[in-house]
């Protein structure tokens, strides 16, 4: 069992998803860092200085008791990372989007390629033949 375990974590197919997914993790936390750190910073100006980052909305304010600890905590809605989460996810599946479009275009040009004609099976040359023979007769 072992042995069939092994030889089945080891198939390329598997092994490359693998690689998929670690790569895939990376990529979407560098872009998340870029939303957050560049993209986020340079369209509040644009907005009006409206800051993503802080943007929530309060359901219900928090219970402060007599001393000012908090009895029952706020029930507050985070659009800013909702938002930010939104961006990220529409730059990672664009980008992943255009790298399958590539991949598809390549593999149709491979498809395209023409193939050395292969020299017809001995039946249907004498097939030919025969038609050839039939029409000129009639």
């Amino acid at each position: 069992m072992l042995k069939e375990f092994k030889e089945f974590a080891m198939k390329g197919n598997l092994v490359d998803m693998a690689v998929g997914f670690v790569m895939g993790g990376a990529f979407a936390t560098v872009v998340t860092a870029f939303i957050q750190g560049v993209f986020l910073p340079l369209l509040t100006p644009v907005l009006g200085g409206i800051d993503f980052a802080s943007l929530t909305y309060t359901v219900v304010e928090a219970q402060l008791g007599e001393a000012g600890e908090v009895i029952k905590a706020a029930a507050v809605v985070d659009l800013g990372g909702f938002i930010t989460a939104v961006i990220s996810f529409i730059i990672v599946a664009f980008v992943m989007f255009m790298i399958i479009k590539g991949m598809n275009n390549m593999k149709k040009k491979e498809e395209e390629a023409p193939a050395a004609p292969a020299e017809p099976p001995r039946q249907e040359v004498l097939l030919e033949e025969i038609r050839n023979l039939l029409a000129k007769q009639s």
